[in-house]
Formats: structure tokens, C-alpha cells, sequence
């Protein structure tokens, strides 16, 4: 069980890595995004688990994060670009947040 786990994350990531590498901008994001809302669900089932629900962050909102199940990695850029995590809470239920950070930013600049 535990092979099929490992065998799951290693997929979701090098599928997120891949589209990453393709650029597009949300469209980048988004198919990420769809590549591990389908391995998340797949991680529920092995698991007996329900789907994550899907959630955009609000300022302010309370967190119950136990352990960190998934990140969608996010894209290299000079601006804010959307990400998104998949953790379980203290109730063993999965949770998938989407949110906005800083893009890490390659320009040299000097």
C-alpha cells in the first residue's frame, strides 16, 4: 500500500513539474491544478477518504492543516501566480486550498 502511495505523489509531482515547464500562465496553473485534483482524488480512494473539497484561501481563514498531502508547485514569474495544497485536518478529512503567492522571480536585474 505504502508502494502505491509513494508510486501516486511521484506521479502528481512530476505531472505538475511537466506542465510547469510548458508555460501559459493560468492555463499553466490550471492544468497542474486538474492534473492533481485527479491524483488527489485517487490518493482519497486509497485511502477510504472522501475527495478533497476545494477551497480559495480568504484572509484570516482558520487553518487545520495535520499533514501536507500535495503542493502544486508554483510557476517561475516576476508577480504574484496561484498555487494550491492538499492536506488533511485534525479530523482526517482532505482539504485542497487554492491561493496566491510570489512568483520566485529569474531576472537577473542587474
Amino acid at each position: 500500500m505504502k508502494i502505491r502511495k509513494l508510486i501516486a505523489f511521484a506521479s502528481v509531482m512530476a505531472m505538475s513539474s511537466l506542465v510547469m515547464a510548458e508555460g501559459g500562465g493560468d492555463r499553466t496553473f490550471e492544468r497542474a491544478f486538474s492534473a492533481n485534483a485527479k491524483a488527489m482524488e485517487q490518493y482519497a480512494a486509497e485511502q477510504g477518504k472522501a475527495p478533497p473539497v476545494v477551497k480559495e484561501y480568504e484572509y484570516g481563514m482558520k487553518l487545520d492543516v495535520v499533514k501536507i498531502v500535495s503542493v502544486v508547485k508554483p510557476q517561475p514569474a516576476c508577480s504574484v501566480v496561484p498555487t494550491a495544497m492538499t492536506y488533511e485536518d485534525s479530523q482526517g478529512q482532505l482539504n485542497t486550498l487554492k491561493y496566491s503567492v510570489a512568483g520566485v522571480c529569474r531576472n537577473s536585474g542587474g
